[in-house]
C-alpha cells in the first residue's frame, strides 16, 4: 500500500513585538512619520533597543544630579560652563523628542515634570541667554520621577526589585525629596546665610530637619527659611512613615486576580483576599 504523504510541517511565525503605529496601513508613511515611529520605538516600545535607551536616560539623569552637587563645591571654572551648555542641549534634545512623539502635546506641556524640564533647560543654558537661573537647576531632579515608566521593565529584569518593589520606591521617594529640599535650601540661603556655604551644609540641615532632630547649629534665616523648615519636617514625617511601613509590612507579590482583578497578594496566598477565588501565583523560589 502506498504510504500517505504527510502534510509538510510549517514553523509558526513569530509574532512581532508591538510598537506604536502611525498612519493608515494602506498609505505609506512620510519621512516625518517614520522619524516619529522610530523615536516612539526608543521611548515606548518593549524592544531591547528601547529598553537600553531608557536605561541610558536614567543613567544620564543620575549623572546630572551628581554634577549639580559636585559643582557646588568647585570654583566656577570655564569648563563647568561648557559642560552646563552640553547638558542643557542634551536635555533640550530629549525634551523636544518627547514633545514630538506625544499624542497629546498640550496636555503634556501642563505636566509639572515638563515644567521641571523647561526650567532645567533654561538653567543649564543660562550662559547663552545671560540669566543666572541656578536655583531652577534643582528641578532637574524631578526628571528622575519619569523612571517610574520603567517599573514594568525593572520587574522583568530584576528579581530583587520584584520582591522589594515597595521598599525601593519608598527609598527612592525619600532620596528625591532630600535632594530637592537640599537644593532649595542651598540656592535660597548660600548668598545670605553664612552658615550655608555648600551642598554639604544644606544636606546636613535638611536631614536634621527631616528627622526633627534640629541641633540648631545651622538655622535658616527669614520667613522663607522658616517655611522651608516647616515643609521639610511635615513631609519628612510622611516619607519616613511610608518607608517604615514598606519595611515592616510583609512583602506583596504582583499577580492580578482572574476574578476581581486585585493586583497585590501575600507571597504565600492561596485565595484572593478580596473575592476568595483560588489563586495560582507562580513561585520563583527563594534567592
Amino acid at each position: 500500500m502506498a504510504r500517505a504523504k504527510s502534510a509538510p510541517k510549517t514553523k509558526p511565525k513569530a509574532e512581532p513585538v508591538p510598537t506604536p503605529e502611525l498612519g493608515q496601513p494602506d498609505h505609506p508613511l512620510t519621512r516625518v512619520e517614520l522619524w516619529k515611529l522610530e523615536l516612539r520605538r526608543l521611548y515606548e516600545a518593549a524592544t531591547p533597543a528601547g529598553t537600553r535607551f531608557r536605561y541610558a536616560l536614567l543613567a544620564f539623569d543620575v549623572f546630572t544630579v551628581v554634577f549639580i552637587v559636585a559643582t557646588s563645591f568647585m570654583p566656577r571654572w570655564p569648563v563647568i560652563g561648557v559642560i552646563d551648555v552640553i547638558l542643557g542641549l542634551l536635555i533640550l534634545a530629549d525634551f523636544s523628542a518627547r514633545l514630538f512623539i506625544s499624542r497629546a502635546p498640550w496636555r503634556d506641556l501642563m505636566h509639572p515634570v515638563t515644567w521641571a524640564d523647561i526650567a532645567a533647560i533654561i538653567s543649564f543654558l543660562a550662559p547663552i541667554v545671560g540669566e543666572g537661573a541656578g536655583f531652577l537647576r534643582i528641578l532637574r531632579t524631578l526628571r528622575l520621577l519619569r523612571t517610574y515608566a520603567l517599573l514594568v521593565r525593572m520587574r522583568a529584569d530584576s528579581r530583587f526589585f520584584r520582591h522589594h518593589e515597595e521598599v525601593v520606591i519608598a527609598v527612592f521617594n525619600l532620596l528625591v525629596f532630600i535632594f530637592v529640599m537640599t537644593g532649595l535650601v542651598y540656592e535660597t540661603q548660600h548668598f545670605t546665610n553664612p552658615q550655608v556655604n555648600h551642598y554639604a551644609d544644606a544636606l546636613y540641615f535638611t536631614v536634621t530637619a527631616l528627622t526633627t532632630t534640629g541641633f540648631g547649629d545651622i538655622v535658616l534665616t527669614g520667613t522663607a527659611g522658616r517655611l522651608i523648615s516647616v515643609a521639610i519636617m511635615l513631609a519628612g514625617v510622611t516619607l519616613f512613615f511610608n518607608l517604615a511601613r514598606a519595611l515592616l509590612h510583609p512583602s506583596k507579590v504582583r499577580f492580578p486576580c482572574p476574578d476581581c482583578g486585585l493586583q497585590r497578594h501575600d507571597a504565600d496566598a492561596v485565595h484572593c483576599k478580596a473575592c476568595g477565588i483560588v489563586l495560582n501565583i507562580p513561585d520563583e523560589g527563594r534567592v
